[in-house]
């Protein structure tokens, strides 16, 4: 494999990797939110921003993580038929279904900065009580949406060496 090649997908590994151990501590973030929301709905009054703070941060964490989850082989798979088939056959497939992969979240990313360009022009808002702006958790949208295509395409360029019979 070239060698730019083998560069990118390491540095998306690499990128990736690290982003999505950020990640896994978001959800002691949420888990604090969550304990705050609980402890002034008894001992104070309830906090106006901890259901939107705790979703915000849910969506990070989910949106972020999806990547690592991807590179790591962790997320859930039909494992069928796919589970017994040889290494070649697996890439194959693999090869195919990421272009599928591909376009979804090319879709995804085109909404998606669509709607934070609408959002950081006109300076939108929550319709609720906290009111906060929404931009930068759809910044936070986005980047986790490019970072699952940069992770795809590398897993794109491992099943391609695989199936030529060389290694990454």
């Amino acid at each position: 494999m070239p060698r730019a090649l083998v560069a990118f997908v390491r540095l998306v590994d690499r990128l990736n990797y690290g982003i999505g151990r950020f990640a896994m501590y978001l959800l002691f973030v949420l888990m604090g939110v969550l304990l705050w929301s609980s402890v002034s709905k008894v001992f104070f009054n309830p906090s106006l921003w901890t259901l939107e703070m705790a979703q915000f941060v849910m969506v990070a964490y989910f949106i972020l993580g999806g990547p690592y989850s991807l590179q790591m082989g962790s997320h859930v798979r039909m494992d069928l038929l796919y589970a017994d088939w040889p290494l070649r056959k697996k890439s194959w497939w693999d090869a195919i279904t990421i272009f599928a992969v591909i376009l979804y979240l090319g879709v995804m990313l085109w909404g998606a900065v669509d709607s934070t360009l609408y959002s950081l022009q006109y300076n939108e808002r929550s319709p609720t009580a906290w009111r906060p702006y929404l931009w930068p958790i759809k910044i936070v949208m986005c980047a986790g949406f490019v970072l699952m295509i940069l992770q795809c395409l590398a897993i794109l360029v491992r099943d391609i060496a695989t199936l030529r019979g060389k290694t990454i």
